[in-house]
């Protein structure tokens, strides 16, 4: 069986919530293309080409058995599955998600819909600062140069930031990474029963709520106006409770 190819790719989102739109296409990358290996810090920049809002970008390591043609056809998919609309007028403007094929191994290619390497790798800071951070001394197939010589010699002035955002391979990192989860809902849509198969499938501490040693409920159904107020405050009182005791067993130091 033939090993992987290794893929670098270039995410960018400035519609919408930006932040989703990059975490789920990393999510349904790995799903349909292959596991995703290495992901950059998150840079928000200025747009690029046009005058919009700011974009968040990162770049991306992925190895995949695809073909560049059926990845690109992927990527396209998953593209328009979270919003993205293509004009056939051209040119630039905001989008929910925006996914570029850098560089796949060392392979060139010049096709009508695909060219590999992207040539607007060395022109664009907001793609060569995230590729530095996972990909430093990747060579150029074409121009003979790393990634830290390109972004040395890139003439963008474009000012990024580095944000806090961090953003995961995998839906398993994702839960590693949160202390809690709260499902809500309304009575009988089945927040418990999601709520054990979660602590099942991550292995999780379940906490349920002890509606049944709330005293306002049966005065809640009789008049809802009165009483909903103190039921909800009854609830609060009692997850700090649940809380406190949870967490009390724990070796905070």
């Amino acid at each position: 069986m033939a090993p992987p190819h290794t893929v670098y790719l270039s995410l960018g989102s400035n519609e919408g919530n930006r932040v989703y739109f990059l975490q789920k296409a990393l999510f349904l990358l790995g799903q349909m293309a292959g596991p995703v290996r290495k992901i950059s810090s998150v840079y928000e920049s200025p747009s690029w080409g046009f005058d919009s809002a700011p974009f968040l970008n990162i770049c991306a390591a992925l190895e995949t058995s695809l073909s560049p043609e059926k990845l690109l056809e992927t990527i396209l998919h998953i593209e328009k599955s979270l919003g993205r609309e293509r004009s056939s007028e051209g040119g630039y403007r905001s989008r929910t998600l925006d996914i570029d094929i850098l560089y796949y191994d060392t392979l060139v290619m010049d096709g009508e819909q695909l060219k590999i390497p992207h040539p607007g790798i060395p022109l664009r800071r907001f793609v060569l600062k995230p590729l530095a951070d996972i990909a430093p001394q990747f060579y150029h197939p074409v121009l003979g140069k790393d990634t830290r010589n390109l972004l040395q010699e890139c003439r963008d002035d474009s000012v990024l930031t580095k944000t806090g955002i961090k953003l995961h391979p995998h839906w398993e990192d994702k839960f590693a990474d949160l202390n809690f989860v709260t499902i809500e809902g309304n009575i009988g849509a089945g927040k418990t029963s999601l709520a054990q198969r979660i602590s099942e499938d991550y292995k999780a501490k379940l906490v349920l709520e002890r509606f049944a040693d709330n005293p306002f409920l049966p005065k809640f159904y009789a008049d809802q106006a009165r009483y909903a107020f103190p039921l909800e405050m009854s609830f609060m009182a009692d997850r700090y409770q649940q809380f406190t005791e949870d967490t009390s067993q724990f070796d905070l130091f």
